[in-house]
């Protein structure tokens, strides 16, 4: 069985990579009419290359330093590299950068070739032997072998097959043993249009496999798409899988409509977003420290956007220093928990580090949240589950499902991880929001938003220290941003376990009653006993505050106090009636209606001796609690005992 692989060129500009790669494969990648009219790779070219049981898509990147850019985008995907040194002209700047990009990109197998040996001494290429070797200590190539080769004389062609299969069987003992598992993801390096075909797009498979007529997405953008046509190295095929260069015909989009950086992936696998949280390294020999807020050119993928660092506990990256940071972008792009990256300098434009994605769709966090970047901590272990259970702490309030944490924590059996996660011993509540809804969040997240409610209530309390509860639309009105359902869940936990105090009147929280000097304590009995002598025709709050000698700001207060405390009844917007006085007219009406007697409203006001000013809120207030019903001009018991 053939096994495919990816494999990649890096080195200095005239070292030969494209010479080698026609020696290897009988392939000139150099496509372009620029290209050969230079004698240079300008742009990225492709050939395959079988060799025993594995067959290499080669990805030939440019090596002049101003098309590091296409030398990105081509390094991504790739399995190992082939790093390329010129026999005649040793260790070059660009040399150095791509091996940096390599070890930023994380690789971890690779094959060096020493080329033009043919027109260097054997003295000479002993020194250039000795130069790599200094220059790839402690790096992944490090114990690489060196092939001394030659494009011309084909000298160590053939060993360089052979190491290069070496290299292939040590890829496959790190990953998995089924490389097509999951769904499909490939980052898009050319785009154009053939006629009579449409829209083509070609690419290094990241991950998992695609066949004709399958529905596709193309991020960001979320622009559908159908598989017409396949291509592997300019044959036709019907599947494409992880390892594999391919060119794809879509069917349903424009071909203008795609640029090098989109991903065409299954659907709902790829989320875009402008906010990344990330790790990030500088490089040992970055020209200088990396500052907050300093603007650089990300490459992830086949995407170079211009973006923002936001470190995380210092305000300067030192060269050879990591940090936890964030990435404010310019444009969305699509990454997955755990890909590499690499920073540029917006400008002199020069390789200063990297790093990797710790959270593909983030939100803002504060530098000072530390509970929330404890959790990006979580992020960076090797446990899938503790990076899952830090996953949906970060997913917050928002929806989510088990093949969500393929992307956002890097799992690889996302619905057994969901069962751990959702289990009696797992960090996820699942609150019932109506009979056929429920919501999914981390108990820490939960947790929180009953803390904000309790904490809202806590500082009514203190801001209006004379009263004893506040309507529940005073407390709702502080979490519009929570989903109307979910908050209402919160609430009714909270009341449920005694932490909020529910009551007619409204909400407050246990043993925080109102707080007042012993002036206010005074008026406020006063208060009540008028309202208790004035029995069914108190006075209106503004005649009390009028009348007040001390404190008259205070009189408002002091009478919504004594309705909560259940001394008043508010009628209507001023005027409030002592509970005994309500108690005393309702037992006279019941008396009076009985049997289904009605009264008018005059009826009313003569039977309690009272004026128009306090029959018509009092009928109105009657009606609004049901105890009275008005049927046309005539009012009755709207429950009448039997």
């Amino acid at each position: 069985m053939v096994t495919d692989l990816i494999l990649g060129t890096a080195g200095h500009i005239d070292h030969g990579k494209t010479a080698l790669v026609r020696a290897l494969t009988g392939v000139e990648t150099d496509r372009l009419p620029e290209e050969k009219r230079r004698g240079i790779t300008i742009e990225l070219g492709f050939a395959e290359l079988v060799v025993d049981d594995f067959r290499f898509g080669i990805v030939d990147v440019p090596g002049h330093e101003r098309f590091v850019r296409n030398m990105l985008a081509g390094a991504t995907g790739i399995d190992m590299a082939l790093l390329v040194v010129a026999a005649d002209d040793s260790v070059k700047p660009q040399t150095r950068e791509h091996l940096d990009i390599l070890r930023l990109l994380k690789l971890t197998t690779g094959v060096i070739a020493l080329t033009k040996c043919d027109v260097a001494e054997p003295d000479w290429i002993d020194l250039v032997e000795g130069e790599i070797r200094e220059l790839v200590a402690d790096t992944f190539l490090a114990d690489a072998p060196i092939v001394r080769t030659s494009a011309q004389t084909g000298e160590g062609i053939d060993q360089l097959k052979s190491e290069l299969a070496k290299a292939a069987t040590q890829v496959l003992q790190q990953g998995p043993a089924d490389r097509s598992v999951g769904p499909f993801r490939m980052a898009i390096d050319r785009v154009f249009s053939i006629a009579g075909h449409g829209t083509v797009v070609t690419g290094s498979v990241l991950r998992g496999g695609t066949a004709i007529g399958d529905e596709l997405m193309i991020e960001p953008g979320g622009l559908a798409v159908r598989v017409r046509g396949l291509q592997n190295h300019d044959r036709t095929v019907d599947s494409i899988q992880r390892g594999q260069r391919a060119a794809i015909n879509l069917a349903g989009v424009h071909h203008g409509q795609i640029v090098r950086g989109h991903e065409l992936a299954s659907p709902g696998l790829m989320r875009p977003s402008r906010l990344l949280t990330v790790e990030i390294n500088l490089l040992d020999i970055a020209p200088s420290a990396l500052k907050n807020r300093r603007r650089v050119r990300l490459h992830v993928g086949t995407a170079e956007v211009l973006g923002s660092i936001l470190l995380h506990g210092v305000d300067e990256l030192q060269p050879g220093q990591s940090a936890l940071a964030q990435v404010i972008l310019s444009t969305p792009v699509v990454t997955t928990w755990g890909q590499p990256f690499v920073i540029r300098r917006e400008s002199p434009v020069v390789t200063i580090g990297g790093g990797r994605v710790l959270a593909p769709v983030a939100r803002k966090l504060r530098r000072d949240a530390e509970d929330d970047w404890q959790q990006v901590e979580v992020l960076r272990s090797e446990d899938e589950m503790k990076r899952a259970d830090a996953a949906v702490y970060f997913a917050g309030r928002d929806a989510w499902n088990p093949q969500d944490l393929a992307r956002s924590a890097g799992v690889q059996d996302p619905d057994a991880v969901y069962q751990r996660l959702t289990g009696p011993e797992g960090v996820v509540e699942t609150i019932r929001l109506t009979p056929t809804r429920t919501a999914q969040i981390h108990r820490l997240q939960a947790q929180k938003l009953r803390q904000r409610v309790v904490a809202a209530l806590e500082k009514l309390h203190d801001e209006h220290p004379r009263q004893l509860v506040f309507p529940p639309t005073q407390i709702s009105a502080k979490f519009e941003y929570v989903d109307p359902t979910l908050y209402k869940a919160m609430l009714s936990a909270l009341i449920e376990q005694r932490q909020v105090l529910h009551s007619p009147a409204g909400l407050s929280i246990p043993d925080r009653g109102p707080r007042l000097s012993k002036s206010e304590q005074k008026l406020l009995e006063s208060l009540i006993t008028e309202y208790a002598e004035a029995g069914g025709q108190p006075p209106s709050v503004a005649e009390l505050k009028k009348q007040a000698t001390r404190n008259q700001a205070a009189v408002p207060q002091l009478v919504e106090l004594a309705a909560a405390q259940g001394h008043l009844v508010k009628l209507t917007g001023d005027l409030y009636m002592h509970q005994k006085a309500l108690d005393a007219i309702q037992a006279q009406l019941s008396e009076q209606m009985s049997a289904g007697a009605g009264l008018t409203l005059s009826e009313i006001r003569e039977a309690l001796h009272t004026t128009r000013k306090y029959a018509i809120p009092l009928c109105e207030y009657l009606d609004t609690i049901g105890f009275t019903k008005r049927t046309g001009d005539v009012r009755v018991l709207a429950r009448v005992a039997t």
